[in-house]
């Protein structure tokens, strides 16, 4: 069983940033091997993806974003840490979602949307955006 565990959700004003943390302290196999992403779900909405950074043993660096969100959010990931972020900019109320960190259960999961070999979600933090 792989635990996710994401934390820096809370509230903030229109235009205000937060970073988003994910670790996977359960996981026995080499962090690296795995793909991290986030996730979100609104009030009333499906869940929705937002980002994806690849697996990092020869993909180091390679990410994708989902429209709504690029240029204002970057992925990135500690592999060192087994953490993966979300560094969200300029926020907006239509942002308000629980945000869910994600992984694959194989290594080495291949990329192609729209979950990019993401199936394991986290438990999720609440992101509110004020305006």
């Amino acid at each position: 069983q792989v635990e996710l565990v994401e934390s820096g959700g809370g509230l903030v004003q229109a235009r205000g940033s937060l970073r988003l943390s994910c670790t996977a302290p359960g996981r026995t196999f080499i962090f690296s091997q795995y793909t991290m992403g986030w996730f979100r779900q609104a009030t009333g909405m499906e869940r929705e993806f937002v980002a994806a950074i690849r697996w990092s043993s020869r993909f180091e660096g390679q990410t994708i974003y989902a429209e709504s969100v690029k240029g204002r959010f970057t992925i990135s990931r500690d592999d060192a840490k087994k953490t993966v972020y979300l560094q969200m900019n300029g926020l907006e109320p239509e942002d308000t979602a629980v945000y869910y960190c994600a992984t694959s259960l194989r290594a080495y999961a291949s990329w192609s949307p729209p979950h990019y070999g993401m199936d394991i979600w986290g438990e999720g933090t609440l992101v509110t955006v004020s305006s």
